[in-house]
């Protein structure tokens, strides 16, 4: 039983903290991107980056 409880704390704990991911594009997604290494940066982050953090061109709303 305190393994089963043990594996909902845990998924609940992914869950919950997954979803406090900044918007793409706001400041603190900027700066969150300045500090990961540039080798662990996506296509779409390098180019995101550019977009809002470097060109500060707003994103789309959704």
């Amino acid at each position: 039983m305190k393994k089963v409880f043990a594996l909902i704390a845990s998924l609940v704990a992914v869950v919950t903290l997954s979803a406090c991911e900044p918007k793409r594009g706001s400041d603190a997604w900027c700066k969150k991107m300045d500090s990961v290494p540039k080798g662990q940066w996506t296509m779409n982050d390098a180019g995101d980056y550019t977009k809002y953090c470097v060109f500060n061109q707003k994103p789309e709303e959704e």
